[in-house]
Formats: C-alpha cells, sequence, structure tokens
C-alpha cells in the first residue's frame, strides 16, 4: 500500500506546469468588440449586398476607423470601417470603446463590388 502511494505522489511530481496563453494586444482607440457569439462578416462595403471578405470571431478587438449611416439590421443602421483593412462590420454586434467619428466621404459604384471603398476619415 506505501508503494503505490508513493508512485502517485512521483508521478504528481513529474507533472509539467501548465503555461499561460499569450494576452491578446488590444488595438487603440476607437476599438470595437464582436459580440455576436457565431461571429461578425466583414464585407466590402455596408451592406449584406456586398460580398463577405472574411469573418470576425466572437470577442474579437478590432480597431475602427470611422461610420457610416447605410442598411438597417436589428433596429441600428451603423457600420463601422475597420482601420487596419477596407472592410466594414455591422455596428448591432460590435461594442465600441472610444468615439468613433463618421466617415466624411464614402463613394461606391457597382465596379468597386470587389475593389476597397473608397474613404476618406473624418480627421482628429
Amino acid at each position: 500500500m506505501a508503494f503505490s502511494v508513493a508512485v502517485l505522489a512521483g508521478g504528481m511530481l513529474a507533472a509539467t506546469p501548465v503555461q499561460a496563453a499569450a494576452p491578446v494586444p488590444v488595438p487603440g482607440q476607437p476599438y470595437g468588440t464582436i459580440t455576436s457569439t457565431t461571429g461578425l462578416n466583414e464585407r466590402a462595403y455596408p451592406s449584406t449586398d456586398s460580398p463577405v471578405r472574411s469573418t470576425l470571431t466572437h470577442n474579437t478587438k478590432a480597431g475602427l476607423r470611422c461610420k457610416v449611416r447605410a442598411q438597417r439590421i436589428n433596429g441600428s443602421d451603423t457600420w463601422y470601417l475597420l482601420r487596419d483593412r477596407p472592410t466594414w462590420v455591422h455596428g448591432s454586434h460590435v461594442s465600441n470603446t472610444g468615439n468613433v467619428p463618421f466617415c466624411r466621404e464614402v463613394t461606391h459604384t457597382p465596379a468597386q463590388e470587389n475593389a476597397a471603398p473608397v474613404v476618406r476619415a473624418a480627421e482628429g
């Protein structure tokens, strides 16, 4: 009996420690946290008629460049342009931190559907 306790204790001492995951960096303000548990589509322009370019997963933090009023979904007509790439996400599934300015100008033509949207963000 004493032998089996010693073996179990020795096995527990030899266990390797669990390493903590590296912290995920938080972008500078303004940024948004994705609240949809199923993820959120990034689109070429602010409409569900626009092609999906990528998807952000739940709790992802993404830098926000500016916002526009466009297609209404779930009672919200706010769409955010991401800071580091030319894609849009709908505001009903984004909890933003910081002041997100309105975009000064957004132009779109059918020829731009697969190209980056032309946007001039508000200064300041």
